[in-house]
């Protein structure tokens, strides 16, 4: 199955953080899973270091090719047709990087990997 990382779950997978899910965990050991990272993951990621938000550091930002990549994990660039359903979509939420992300589901049918209860609200489907 295809699954889209939402931006946290992918930072606590390359710090193995115990806040990702066993669920999550298993699903990413099983190489029949195909996992997919948004480029709004890297804008995320990038902005958020650069605002002193992020404890992961330059590494992340540096080498997320890299990292995604040695993972196994597929680019998802951001189409005119995923920034277009994200301004479009009805919900007040203003995350633009979780915007992005739920246009991606929602366009390309593939459910999200995220704890973050918001996206209920964007209409996308959340595996925890």
């Amino acid at each position: 199955m295809k699954y889209i990382l939402d931006t946290h779950a992918l930072l606590w997978w390359w710090t193995d953080d115990p806040a990702l899910s066993l669920r999550v965990r298993d699903l990413i050991h099983d190489e029949t899973n195909e996992f997919l990272v948004s480029a709004a993951s890297a804008w995320e990621i990038a902005t958020k270091y650069r605002l002193g938000k992020l404890e992961i550091g330059y590494d992340a930002v540096a080498r997320f090719d890299e990292l995604v990549t040695l993972d196994g994990f597929s680019h998802l660039p951001v189409s005119y047709l995923h920034a277009l359903r994200a301004g479009g979509l009805l919900s007040e939420h203003r995350d633009p990087f979780d915007r992005i992300l739920a246009a991606q589901s929602l366009i390309e049918n593939v459910p999200l990997i995220s704890c973050d209860k918001a996206f209920g609200a964007l209409g996308t489907a959340t595996i925890w």
